[in-house]
């Protein structure tokens, strides 16, 4: 990747920053709060997001380059196995790895796991000990802050709360003393490395896990057939296609008279538009791939495989 040779300081600073976490732990909410926009999908339910996407904060003195991972977890399924390659894949290519954990929990085995795998890891590892803001009694937060600690003694614990804004302000700082000296990657306006068309299917799916329940959305591709203007007009047309593995999913993603469709079209329409700043029309279409998950062939049509 090439750097951006606009004029920068003498002492900018640049970097690429994995963050990496268990699922459901904060890491989208965390890059979209640096980004200052949604540069990837967030819910609520786990393992939301399935690709390494880059969101990119540019200041005057300094570009941070976060790499979003899927969540590291125990994988059975091809495609589980895949998201967590990927997320560990990203650990060669970074100059600093940022580590959420859960802090209104104890650790988990998937925090251990993960301890496991950054065991050899050269990169310098920053521990970002996520939603302080569920921990009733602050003291309760000295004994997790420890145990962090004892579990990877030489990183730095920034006790933080994304959704609060806790300590951000502060986890910045320390992040930017970790980047070494080096012109833009990206132009300043950009945000992301997402080509449009897959930002967009993020954001289909992203409805889709925020409105569905029980298995469906596990169970969910999104694919965006068509993207263009119509300039005449002035809208943006997109075509898209929502897979799920199952007939009894594709119904109840439909909804009776095709409701649940609808609002899941409703919801993502007005995300894109506020987003690209045009009128859209989106047209969802839902089709059925029997067992994508376990078909090697889909998930690399569908963008989760690599090489």
């Amino acid at each position: 990747m090439g750097a951006n040779m606009t004029k920068v300081p003498a002492d900018h600073k640049a970097g690429f920053i994995a963050i990496i976490g268990r699922p459901n732990v904060g890491k989208s909410t965390l890059m979209n709060c640096f980004v200052g926009q949604k540069v990837t999908a967030v819910s609520p339910k786990p393992q939301t997001t399935r690709n390494r996407i880059a969101g990119v904060k540019t200041t005057e003195m300094y570009q941070m380059i976060f790499w979003d991972t899927p969540g590291i977890h125990h994988a059975e399924t091809l495609f589980n196995r895949e998201m967590v390659r990927l997320a560990l894949k990203t650990l060669d290519d970074v100059d600093l790895i940022l580590w959420m954990i859960d802090a209104s929990g104890p650790l988990s085995d998937e925090d251990r796991q993960i301890q496991g795998h950054l065991r050899e890891v050269q990169t310098p590892i920053v521990v970002a000990l996520n939603k302080v803001d569920l921990v009733r009694a602050k003291p309760e937060l000295l004994p997790m802050i420890d145990a962090c600690q004892k579990l990877m003694p030489s990183a730095e614990v920034i006790p933080i709360s994304v959704t609060e804004g806790v300590n951000m302000d502060r986890l910045e700082h320390i992040l930017i003393t970790y980047l070494p000296e080096a012109p833009r990657f990206f132009p300043p306006e950009q945000a992301t490395d997402q080509p449009q068309y897959l930002l967009v299917a993020e954001i289909i799916r992203e409805k889709v896990f925020q409105l569905m329940h029980q298995e469906v959305p596990y169970a969910v591709a999104v694919q965006v057939d068509e993207m263009g203007e119509r300039q005449e007009e002035r809208i943006m047309d997109i075509q898209a296609t929502i897979y799920v593995e199952k007939d009894s999913q594709k119904g109840i993603l439909i909804g009776a008279g095709g409701q649940m469709l609808k609002k899941i079209g409703q919801q993502a329409r007005n995300e894109i538009e506020r987003i690209f700043g045009t009128r859209v029309y989106l047209g969802l279409w839902v089709k059925v791939r029997k067992a994508w998950r376990k078909d090697a062939e889909a998930l690399r049509r569908f963008g989760y495989l690599h090489g």
